[in-house]
């Protein structure tokens, strides 16, 4: 299922990882990769901010639909 929609307060593996190359750079380079661990900390219709490797990150809606969890 896509970030976007998850619940607040759990945590998921990312399985997936869509999007352009460009996208999927920027989300590398910020630790956003398949297989690791992610916890939503708030939804907004904005964005979504995760916990990912100890670090808190704001992503916004789009690029949170390009992200699969599980």
């Amino acid at each position: 299922m896509p970030l976007a929609i998850v619940p607040e307060g759990k945590e998921f593996i990312i399985r997936r990882i869509s999007g352009n190359d460009k996208v999927r750079r920027h989300l590398a380079s910020l630790g956003i990769l398949e297989g690791r661990t992610i916890e939503v900390i708030q939804q907004s219709p904005s964005g979504t901010v995760i916990l990912i490797n100890g670090t808190r990150l704001a992503i916004n809606s789009e690029v949170a639909r390009t992200i699969m969890v599980g």
